[in-house]
Formats: C-alpha cells, sequence, structure tokens
C-alpha cells in the first residue's frame, strides 16, 4: 500500500510539473510575461478554461491557436497589448472579451458542441468561450466521418477525440498539444496533495506494521529458541538411545564371536598337546641328524664360496675379453669402409684420366683446325676491305640523292597536309548544314504534324493566327523554352499505361490478397500462442502450487522445527518467471541455500525433488548417491522419505551407504576376481528374502 500510495503521489507530481511546464510554455509563446504587469490583462486562455475530464484533446483541437492566447478586458487593452509587444520585438497572441456578444446562436444540430464541455473560471468570460466554441462539435468516429460532416457544414470545425480537426482554416490529423490548462494544472496539485496524505498514513500504516512485525519476530525467535532446545534435547537422547542400541548389539555380536573363539582354542590347545608329545620322543634323533647335516652344509658353504669365487673371476675375464673383441670388430668395420670409400676413389680417378686424354685429343685436333681457318680469315678480310671502300663511296652518293628527294618529299606532303585540313573543314561545315537542315525539316513536319492532329489547323492558319500573350519581363523564347521545359518534367505519353495500370491492379490485389492471408494466419498464430500460454500458465500454476505445498510438509519432515517455501520471483508474470527455494533449518537465521552447509544444501535439494516427485508421481525413480553428504542424523530422515514412496513406486537407488544397503529389498553389486572378468551378485534381504 505505500508503494503503490507512493507511485500515486510522484505521478500526480510528474503530471502536475508537466502542466506547469506544458503552461510556462504556452505563456512564454504567447507573451504573457511582457504583458503580466499591464491592466486589463486577465492571463492566457488556458489559465481561465476548466475541461471536462476526456474532452482535452478534443477542446485543444477546437481551440488551435486560441488556447494559448492572452486574453485582456477589452478592445483597447488589447490594442495597447499588441502595441506592447511590437515595441519589445516579441510574438505573441491576444483575444480580448466581447462584451457585447450574444451567445452562440443557433447551436449545430449534428455532433456534440464542444461548448458543452468547456467552462471558464470567471463568469464573465463565457461570452468568450461562446464565440471561441460556438461553432465547434465532436464526432465519435474517425477522422473519415469528421471529415465527410466538415464538407457538408462547411461554416462548422469538427474535431475528434484524438484531436483530429477540420474547419474553413484547414484540416489536420493528430493532436499537437499536451492537455494543459489551468484547471487541469489545479486538479493536478490538489490530486498530489491528496497522493502525499495517502502516502504519509501509508508510511505511518507501514511503520506501525513494522514495529508489529519485529515484536512478532521477536517472540517468534524466542519461541524458535525454545523449540530448537528442545529439539537439540531430543536429538541428543535420540541418538544416545541409538548408540546405546547399536553398542548392545555390537557387544551381542562380539559375545557369540568370542564363544566360538573360544571353542576353536580348546579344540586346538588339544591337538597341540598331543602333537608335543610325538615330538619331544622324536626330539634325541632328531638332534643328531641336525649336527651330521650342520656338518655337510659347512664343508658344502666353503666349496660353494671358492666356486663362487672362480666363477666371478671367469665372468670378470669374460667381460674383458667381450669388450676386446667388440672394439676389434669396431675398428674392422671402420677399415672396411675406408678401403671401399679408397676403392672407389681409385675407379673415379682413372674414369677422369681417360676423360681428360680424349679432351687433350680434342683440344689438339680443334687447333690445328683454328690455325687452317685463320689463314682463310686473312685472306677473306682483306677482300672484305676492298669491298667496304666501294660500298661506303656508292653509299655517300646514295645518301646525296636521297636527301634531294626528301626534301622535295617533305615540301609535297606539308602542301597535301593543308589541303586535307581544308578538305575535312570544308566536309565539316557542310555536314553540319546537311544536319541542320534535316533536323528543320524533320521540326518542320513535326511541327506540321502536331498543328494537324493535337491543335486540328494548318501551318498557315497557325502563322496567320495572333501571337499569345507573353507575361510581362519574359520573351517568347524564354516563354517557349519554360513550356518545353515543362512538357519535359510532364515525360513522354507512355502507350502502356493502361496495360500497366491494368497489371499493377492485378499484382495489388494479389498482394493484397496475400496480406489479408498473412493477417489471418498472424491472428489465428496469435490465439494459437494465447491458447498455449494460457495452457501453460494454467499447468504451471497447478504443478506449482502442489510442489509448494509438498515442499513445505516434506522440508519440516527433513528438518523438525524448520520452515522451507518455494516462491514465484515475479508472480504476475507466470511465462517469464523464476523459482526460489527458501530452506531455513531449525536455529539457523538463514533462507539462502549458499549459506547452508553441503549436507544441508543436499538434502534441501532431495527435499524440492521428492515434492516434485509427490506432485506427479512417476512408477519408477532412479537415484545416484544422492546421500553422499548426509551424516547420519539426515541419512535417517532420507530413508523416511524412501519408506514413504516406496510403498508407491520403485527406487533404483546406487549407494555406497550402509544404512541405505540395509533399508533395501534387494541388494546387486559388481564384483571381479584378480585376473577374471566381473559379474553381477544380487542378494534379496529384509522381507524380500522371505
Amino acid at each position: 500500500t505505500r508503494r503503490d500510495a507512493d507511485a500515486e503521489r510522484s505521478r500526480w507530481e510528474a503530471r502536475a510539473d508537466a502542466l506547469d511546464q506544458a503552461l510556462a510554455d504556452a505563456r512564454a509563446a504567447a507573451g504573457a510575461d511582457a504583458l503580466a504587469d499591464r491592466d486589463g490583462v486577465l492571463g492566457t486562455l488556458l489559465d481561465l478554461l476548466a475541461v471536462d475530464s476526456g474532452w482535452e484533446v478534443a477542446v485543444e483541437a477546437a481551440a488551435g491557436e486560441a488556447l494559448s492566447a492572452i486574453v485582456v478586458d477589452g478592445v483597447d487593452t488589447g490594442r495597447s497589448a499588441l502595441q506592447a509587444l511590437a515595441d519589445d520585438g516579441l510574438a505573441g497572441a491576444v483575444l480580448p472579451v466581447d462584451a457585447d456578444h450574444e451567445g452562440i446562436g443557433s447551436r449545430p444540430d449534428v455532433g456534440t458542441p464542444i461548448r458543452d464541455h468547456v467552462r471558464a473560471t470567471r463568469p464573465e468570460l463565457e461570452p468568450l468561450l461562446d464565440r471561441v466554441f460556438g461553432s465547434a462539435i465532436a464526432v465519435s468516429g474517425g477522422w473519415p466521418e469528421a471529415l465527410d460532416l466538415a464538407l457538408r457544414a462547411p461554416t462548422l470545425t469538427v474535431v475528434t477525440m484524438e484531436g483530429d480537426r477540420f474547419g474553413p482554416v484547414g484540416w489536420r490529423i493528430g493532436s499537437p498539444g499536451s492537455g494543459a490548462t489551468g484547471a487541469a494544472l489545479d486538479e493536478a496539485v490538489l490530486e498530489a496533495e491528496k497522493a502525499e496524505a495517502a502516502a504519509e498514513a501509508a508510511a505511518a500504516a507501514f511503520e506501525q506494521a513494522d514495529a508489529d512485525r519485529a515484536l512478532a519476530d521477536a517472540a517468534a525467535a524466542e519461541a524458535e529458541a525454545s523449540l530448537l532446545g528442545a529439539t537439540r534435547e531430543l536429538e541428543e537422547a535420540t541418538a544416545t538411545v541409538e548408540r546405546a542400541t547399536a553398542q548392545l548389539a555390537d557387544l551381542a555380536i562380539d559375545r557369540d564371536r568370542l564363544d566360538r573363539q573360544q571353542g576353536e582354542i580348546a579344540e586346538r590347545l588339544a591337538s597341540d598337546r598331543a602333537q608335543l608329545a610325538d615330538l619331544q620322543l622324536q626330539l634325541p634323533g632328531l638332534e643328531a641328524e641336525e649336527a651330521a647335516h650342520r656338518d655337510r652344509a659347512q664343508t658344502m658353504g666353503e666349496a660353494r664360496s671358492e666356486l663362487e669365487r672362480r666363477m666371478s673371476a671367469l665372468a670378470n675375464r669374460r667381460t674383458e675379453l667381450e669388450v676386446r673383441a667388440a672394439a676389434v670388430e669396431s675398428r674392422s668395420d671402420v677399415l672396411l669402409v675406408r678401403q671401399t670409400e679408397v676403392e672407389q676413389r681409385l675407379e673415379r680417378l682413372v674414369a677422369e684420366r681417360n676423360q681428360a686424354r680424349h679432351r687433350r685429343e680434342q683440344i689438339e685436333s680443334s687447333l690445328q683446325t683454328v690455325d687452317g681457318l685463320a689463314g682463310d680469315l686473312t685472306t677473306c678480310d682483306e677482300q672484305l676491305s676492298a669491298w667496304t671502300a666501294l660500298l661506303r663511296t656508292e653509299q655517300e652518293a646514295q645518301s646525296a640523292a636521297a636527301r634531294e628527294v626528301s626534301a622535295e618529299l617533305s615540301a609535297r606532303r606539308t602542301e597535301r597536309t593543308g589541303a586535307e585540313r581544308e578538305l575535312v573543314e570544308v566536309r565539316e561545315r557542310r555536314s553540319r548544314l546537311d544536319i541542320a537542315d534535316a533536323e528543320h525539316r524533320v521540326r518542320l513536319e513535326t511541327l506540321t504534324e502536331a498543328l494537324r492532329t493535337e491543335l486540328d489547323t494548318e501551318p498557315a492558319v497557325a502563322m496567320a493566327a495572333e501571337r499569345p500573350e507573353v507575361p510581362d519581363g519574359a520573351s517568347p523564347e524564354s516563354r517557349v523554352r519554360e513550356l518545353e521545359r515543362e512538357l519535359k518534367l510532364m515525360g513522354p505519353i507512355n502507350p502502356l499505361a493502361l496495360e500497366e495500370f491494368e497489371e499493377l491492379k492485378e499484382r495489388h490485389e494479389f498482394l493484397d490478397g496475400q496480406l489479408n492471408d498473412v493477417k489471418t494466419t498472424k491472428r489465428d498464430l496469435q490465439r494459437l500462442i494465447k491458447e498455449i500460454d494460457d495452457e501453460i500458465v494454467s499447468v504451471f500454476s497447478a504443478a506449482y502450487a502442489d510442489v509448494a505445498t509438498n515442499f513445505t510438509e516434506l522440508f519440516q519432515v527433513l528438518f523438525p522445527g524448520g520452515r522451507g517455501a518455494v516462491k514465484l520471483t515475479d508472480v504476475d508474470n507466470l511465462l517469464d518467471t523464476g523459482i526460489e527455494i527458501e530452506a531455513k533449518p531449525s536455529g539457523k537465521n538463514v533462507k539462502k541455500l549458499s549459506l547452508l552447509s553441503g549436507g544441508e544444501r543436499s538434502l534441501t535439494a532431495l527435499g524440492f525433488l521428492f515434492a516434485v516427485f509427490k506432485s506427479r508421481p512417476s512408477p519408477f525413480y532412479v537415484m545416484d548417491e544422492v546421500e553422499a553428504a548426509l551424516d547420519d542424523m539426515n541419512l535417517r530422515r532420507f530413508l523416511t522419505l524412501i519408506d514413504e514412496f516406496r510403498k508407491e513406486a520403485q527406487l533404483v537407488i546406487v549407494s555406497h551407504q550402509k544404512k541405505t544397503m540395509e533399508g533395501a529389498d534387494v541388494l546387486y553389486g559388481v564384483s571381479m576376481k584378480p585376473g577374471g572378468s566381473s559379474k553381477v551378485v544380487s542378494e534379496r534381504v529384509g522381507a524380500a528374502a522371505r
């Protein structure tokens, strides 16, 4: 309640601040600050209005700019206020009170008049409201209905409850305002004060409840302390009884074992005494044989020592010979390798010598051939020198003739280049003239065809027609260019527009059908998702309620005097909520699992697990060493749960605890002998064996 009250107070305070800021902005925009001290200025229309709840948006739309105007008591005051704003360079709106206004006249007979939902804070301002809201009506439908009504009654201002406005000055969709009025601000301040009082009362109630809770906690702590002491005494007494019972059983077993051992010892004692008598009779002969054996053993020991010494010397000699033989073999292997390398090297040297001899013979033969060629080359060189001199003379004569021909050819080429350039220029001019002539002919034909097809007139008639008027400051050429530019912007005529429209229409209808199918499928999926979510919430709620109840009961069995609970982290959102487990064993003032010991955490987890089992039973349960961290007392409590669940289901437990095995109906073990394979051993115990 206190949080709700604080939230309500914060909400109204925030709304009051927002309204105050909106009013301040409206006053600043209307120039109210500059005219605040002037006589006859009553304030902005926002400060002087009271609007019915739910009609704020419609009233803002109907009032338009007049909503933020400054209200003055007359025309003269309004004139002076406007002059003051103009002198200060400020923008603002002034709304004078028309004392001679006789009301709104005939009331509209359609829609809901806005004037019925607006009141002035001063009686003398009612005529002003008649003038501002007299022709404004509200419709309950959307903007299409409001627009149709505005078209039928063009003198009315038609608005919707969403802030759409249609009137003589224009149409608008959406609300630009904030719903801020002086009455709304007063209401928000009043509600904030009420919320403040409610929050203070809730805080006082909370403090009283907190004090009561502290007293209750103290009483509960004393009761828990007493209960803890009694529980500890009971547990100690139970442990003492169990220890005494266990010791008594162990003593009975020991007594039976000692009785059996005493009988066995008596039997062995009688047998040993008979054997002792026989041995005493055989003792003299055995002593003589022992002396003879002792002498022979001494002789054999000396001979054995000499033999071991000689064997040691032979072993040392053998070791030395083996070492020397290994060295000789290693040396022999090295020499064999080197011999092989030397033989291979000799073979390579012989082959290289033969190759060198053959190479030398070839070189001597080549030298003889080179000497003969050198003589021939000398003779040819002399002949070549003579020919070269003769050819050089002829070349000089030909070069002089070639230079003369080149000079003449360059002059001819220069003349030809100039003539070709002139010819190209002439051809280009002729080509341009031909193109211009063709363009003019085509343009003339196009204009003629356009005149005949588009304007249904002949060229002679068009030439004889008067020139159209040209706007001032524009020439006919510029007007033509402007019209041509507009035609270009319009684009060419598309003869396939109708076919394209039909195709686009079919495409639109197809896509519209697909969109409707998608929307229908979406609605079906959303409905299915909602049904599944509802089913999940229903199943989860039922399961959670059962598990929470069972966990509380089982926790008290596992922890006598303790309290355990399962809680949701988000009660209002079961689809995304988490689950928290609170565990408070007797004597501990903790609730989180992380603060408990290992055995307590294991036992708490087992309690939650069995709470789920109890809520949703199963014919089989398999557990693997779940009680490994439990001490004797907690193990007994766990076995109590096992005894309860074994009545309705079959439990398979992997365990190393002796007490767990004692409570089983059938034991299965795996054993393996040394050198053998593993095998499964089963044993029925207790009632199952019978």
